[in-house]
Formats: C-alpha cells, sequence, structure tokens
C-alpha cells in the first residue's frame, strides 16, 4: 500500500495526482469473444426438446390419473416435438453422421454428450409410447392383432420411461448454454435451467389445454401455473441479477421477445385458469402459452448471442471481479 501510495504522488510536498479512470475499449471495437454460430434452428431446438419433455409429462400424467384426451395428446405430441429436435440439431451439426459420432462416446462432463444421450433415450420411449395410440385402428386378428394386444401395455411402459426421462431433457439445454464463455448465459447459470423448465411444463400444459375436453384438462391447468411460475421467476432473474450482463435480456431483440414471453405467460395462465368450461378459452390460452415458450426460449438465445458481439459484456465484469478480489486482499 505505501508503494502504491508513493507512486501516486508527485512533486514537492507529496501532491497526490489524480488521473481519470481509462474508459473501456476494445481492439478497434471488435469482440473480445467469437459469438457462437448456432443459427436459428438451435432456438426452435430449444423449444422443441422443452415441449417433447413437457408432453410427455402431460401424457404420464393422463395415464395414471385415467385421461385417455391428455395421454393421446401428450404422447404424440412429445413424438413429433423429439423427432422435430433431431432434425434440427442434426440441421446445425451439417452431416447426419456427425450426430452418429457423438454416441460413440459418452462424456458425463460434456452436456452436448450428456444431451445427446437424453434424446437418444427418450426418442424411441416416446415413439413406442405414441405408436401404441394407434392400436384402435389395427384388425382384431392375425399379426396385427397381436401388436394390438401387445402394443397398450408397452406404451404404458415406454410413456413413463419417457416421463422420466423428461426433466433432464427440459433442463440440459440450459446447462449446456450455461457452460460456454458467453457472458450472459455464463452468469445466469443458475436461472437457465429453472427458465427451461418452467417453459417446459407450459408448453406440456398448453397441449393438454387444446387437445383435452374441459373435463379431462385439470392436471394441464395445474401444469400451467406451475410452468408459468417458474419461467418468470427465472426470466426476472436473469434481468435483474446479473448486474450488466442483465442488459442484453432488456433490450434489443432479446428484451422484445422476454417482455413478449412474459405477457403471453401471464395472459395464458389467466385464461386457463378462467376458462375452466370453455374449450374455446382454454384452446385459446394453450396457444398463448406456446407462443410465450417460443418467444422465451428465442429470447434467452438472442440475448446470450448480443452479450457475445459486445465487448464491454466480457470485459467490464472482470475487471469488476479483479477490484473486488483486490479490495478483498487488501
Amino acid at each position: 500500500m505505501e508503494r502504491r501510495d508513493r507512486r501516486r504522488r508527485g512533486g514537492r510536498g507529496g501532491e497526490e495526482l489524480r488521473v481519470p479512470e481509462a474508459e473501456f475499449t476494445s481492439y478497434y471495437g471488435r469482440p473480445i469473444l467469437k459469438a457462437p454460430v448456432w443459427r436459428w434452428d438451435i432456438a426452435a431446438y430449444l423449444f422443441t426438446g422443452g415441449l417433447a419433455a413437457g408432453s410427455s409429462l402431460l401424457a404420464a400424467g393422463g395415464q395414471l390419473t385415467g385421461r385417455p384426451a391428455l395421454r393421446r395428446a401428450g404422447r404424440v405430441t412429445a413424438l413429433g416435438a423429439v423427432t422435430a429436435s433431431a432434425y434440427f440439431l442434426i440441421h446445425d451439426l451439417g452431416r447426419p453422421s456427425r450426430f452418429h459420432h457423438m454416441l460413440r462416446v459418452a462424456k458425463p462432463t460434456s452436456p452436448m454428450s450428456v444431451g445427446t444421450w437424453i434424446l437418444t433415450a427418450f426418442g424411441p420411449a416416446a415413439g413406442l409410447a405414441a405408436v401404441a395410440e394407434a392400436t384402435p385402428w389395427l384388425p382384431e386378428r392375425g399379426v396385427l392383432g397381436l401388436a394390438r394386444r401387445a402394443l397398450p401395455p408397452a406404451g404404458q411402459v415406454a410413456g413413463l420411461a419417457a416421463a422420466a426421462t423428461a426433466p433432464a431433457l427440459a433442463t440440459y439445454t440450459g446447462v449446456l448454454l450455461a457452460g460456454t464463455a458467453v457472458p450472459s448465459w455464463h452468469e445466469a447459470y443458475p436461472e437457465l435451467p429453472t427458465i427451461f423448465a418452467g417453459s417446459a411444463l407450459a408448453s406440456g400444459a398448453a397441449v393438454g389445454l387444446i387437445a383435452a375436453p374441459c373435463a379431462q384438462a385439470g392436471p394441464a391447468r395445474r401444469m400451467a401455473v406451475a410452468g408459468a411460475a417458474l419461467e418468470l421467476v427465472g426470466s426476472h432473474s436473469v434481468e435483474t441479477r446479473l448486474g450488466l450482463l442483465s442488459e442484453p435480456y432488456r433490450t434489443g431483440r432479446a428484451g422484445r421477445l422476454l417482455r413478449a414471453g412474459r405477457a403471453l405467460t401471464v395472459a395464458g395462465v389467466a385464461g386457463a385458469l378462467v376458462g375452466r368450461r370453455s374449450r374455446a378459452l382454454s384452446a385459446l390460452s394453450g396457444a398463448a402459452l406456446l407462443a410465450a415458450s417460443v418467444a422465451t426460449r428465442f429470447g434467452i438465445f438472442h440475448g446470450g448471442v448480443a452479450s457475445a458481439r459486445d465487448p464491454k459484456y466480457t470485459v467490464v465484469p472482470q475487471r469488476e471481479r479483479v477490484r473486488r478480489r483486490e479490495a478483498g486482499g487488501g
């Protein structure tokens, strides 16, 4: 400290020279981090993966509580959504063989590797559960008659297996984003899995509100409330807790998307609760919740990309951490 004070003093009488603190600049204003090369299809993958997870949980709830409309809608949607997820992921990888190559190893420390195996486990289970819904159209005799008798119990087991994998499918993408060097993703590591879990539940609930009659939609309404609560709390946190790194989530395209997602979530939950006896209002509420999930996933995606492109979101937090360490050490 004395040496530092002597450096700050100059001239006779020990007069302290105050030099204005240098403002932040970067080399020709260029980004310090390379922005993610992911395109819109990865943001879509974030949504469809959550939709598949939430729908499989909805289907399991319908199966266990004797609500066939919920079970059927959830199973069919889960299969469609996980198929879309595989397409978006393979399209981003560029060649289908790259997905196959990722299955040659298993790295528990790699969220991408873990996610590939989660999709591989979830997909066949969701597929078998959805195929089991086609048994009423199969003939009663012959080989297909045997399938008609075997598929329902196999579908029940597969549906529960898919639901057991669903929480990992819903949240691992949040861990994946937080594990990158992108500032606003990395700093939001506690919130991203929560936001994605809530978004998955809300989108799964939306399927039930759209497809099931009001008499069977009770579990979907409860899922909508739980998912909306998690999503809204997590989104509020990333927009307020991260200091400077919250700014990309409040401004630009990400800010507009997250505000729209919040408004649609509130409207969807309110409609689901008010429209308990109205099929039309329940369907509109479900559509609002689906749109909210899309807006939230794309908002989180664009917020992270924006933070990587502007060098201040990398350097300024680093300088603040250095100052806090120096203050603590002093």
